[in-house]
């Protein structure tokens, strides 16, 4: 498994990191409703505005069914899109890191997105990230806001693992490269996806075994009195 704690963060990156004038094409890109493909600490991914999602299931071939989940630059900016919960609280331990929360969304930021709404948030319901690497990080600072985020393949097929296989997939506009040196890491499991229990109900639920175990999610809401179930 990725050591998660051993990547560097946005601050002790090395200046030229990632030039100014290539974060600013990726934030118009964006801005003009594009989508930017990037690493993460697991697989590779596809950035859009929220209210551009749409052209995200354009250009995977993505099942409209399947949502979108939202990345954010921190857990407090993740926590301000939620209804707050204990369960959620909890879990924002584990961010930055490979976990997607799908929690419900306060109703006054879904507006805010119009028709990509539906995309990121079906039935008022979101799927939370804070990817926990530079470059990933790094984008959504510059987009000045969470985006919405999936996996860098058509649909169907793997998803990118290096920068060579995010090249050759073609679905971004642009591509922000690797850290020098990244190559080397051995390829991630994806998030783990986990549905908070609704009011009234105990038991959160794994929709996607990924880098989190379903032990260390339990440990984690075991004092609240939420099971985890798969």
């Amino acid at each position: 498994m990725t050591d998660f704690a051993a990547l560097p963060s946005p601050e002790s990156l090395p200046s030229g990191f990632l030039p100014p004038e290539l974060l600013r094409a990726a934030a118009d890109v964006l801005d003009r409703g594009g989508v930017v493909a990037y690493p993460t600490e697991t697989v590779w991914g596809l950035a859009a505005c929220p209210a551009a999602a749409a052209e995200l299931y354009r250009r995977k071939g993505r099942e409209a069914n399947k949502p979108l989940q939202l990345s954010c630059p921190g857990a407090a900016a993740a926590l301000a899109l939620a209804v707050p919960s204990p369960a959620l609280l909890a879990l924002s331990a584990c961010w930055p890191g490979p976990l997607t929360v799908v929690t419900p969304g306060r109703s006054e930021q879904l507006e805010d997105w119009g028709a990509g709404a539906e995309a990121v948030a079906p039935d008022g319901w979101l799927g939370l990230r804070v990817p926990a690497h530079p470059v990933a990080l790094a984008l959504l600072a510059a987009a000045g806001g969470p985006l919405a985020t999936t996996s860098l393949n058509p649909s169907g097929q793997a998803a990118a693992t290096t920068q060579a296989e995010a090249e050759a997939y073609a679905l971004a506009d642009l591509i922000l490269p690797e850290p020098a040196g990244a190559a080397d890491r051995p390829p991630a499991a994806p998030s783990t996806v986990l549905r908070l229990p609704a009011e009234g109900e105990d038991t959160a639920r794994v929709l996607r075994l990924g880098a989190l175990s379903q032990a260390d999610l339990a440990a984690r809401l075991a004092p609240l009195g939420v099971r985890v179930t798969l």
